[in-house]
């Protein structure tokens, strides 16, 4: 199933990219094991129910739903042989309808699998509807998140021997800092800003004052950077 929804997002929330997020609930003897993991494309998505279907492969069911890009166009759910709109779609509904923060709904490059081992008590489709998405808002509830930020990068060289000086004080005020590189003369450290004059111009005094006024901030473009809720 698809959904599309039309956005210009410059943040939004989605789990820590690198390992999955699991969790489990019984309900009327029947174990509903949800997985959770950052997709930032269908592959991964799929990827990741392709090895759950591998891991858990004497279960009956291992259904899914992803959302996925900042403004959370790719939408899809499956029940795998559930009774249809039972399992997917609530799971998707769970994912589309979290709240970072009271009214804000922008949880995206996650995909969620629930892998289910039956019981022997019929649920109905009521229940199944309720656990599927019980499972995954719980996981959602327990599982740490990330806040995703489109933001400006500017770089600045220092010398080796300051290097980790400068950056220790930078980000002890508060700057989110993406990769630093080393070169033969230099350390370039990169500073992730919000795109905003006033924002980039205290950064350029901030670096001033911190090295003397012998290194200068310069823009190198936007990218996606991970910040800490």
């Amino acid at each position: 199933m698809g959904i599309e929804e039309e956005s210009r997002a410059t943040q939004y929330t989605t789990l820590p990219a690198g390992s999955d997020f699991r969790h489990e609930l019984e309900i009327r003897r029947s174990r509903f094991i949800t997985v959770l993991r950052r997709a930032p494309d269908e592959d991964s998505a799929r990827s990741l129910v392709a090895g759950l279907r591998r891991e858990f492969h004497d279960a009956r069911h291992h259904c899914s739903a992803f959302v996925i890009g900042p403004d959370r166009m790719i939408q899809r759910s499956n029940d795998d042989g559930e009774p249809s709109g039972t399992a997917g779609i609530p799971m998707l509904e769970a994912l589309i309808k979290r709240e970072s923060e009271p009214g804000v709904l922008d949880l995206s490059d996650v995909a969620a699998v629930v892998v289910r081992y039956f019981g022997g008590i019929l649920l109905g489709a009521g229940g199944l509807v309720r656990a599927y998405s019980e499972s995954v808002s719980t996981a959602l509830d327990l599982a740490p998140l990330v806040q995703r930020r489109r933001l400006r990068l500017c770089a600045v060289e220092v010398d080796h021997a300051d290097a980790g000086r400068v950056e220790n004080e930078l980000r002890n005020a508060g700057y989110v800092m993406a990769e630093t590189g080393y070169e033969a003369r230099h350390a370039i450290l990169r500073l992730a800003l919000e795109d905003k004059p006033q924002s980039i111009a205290d950064a350029r005094s901030r670096v001033a004052s911190l090295t003397a006024g012998s290194a200068e901030l310069r823009p190198e473009g936007s990218e996606w950077i991970d910040v800490p809720r």
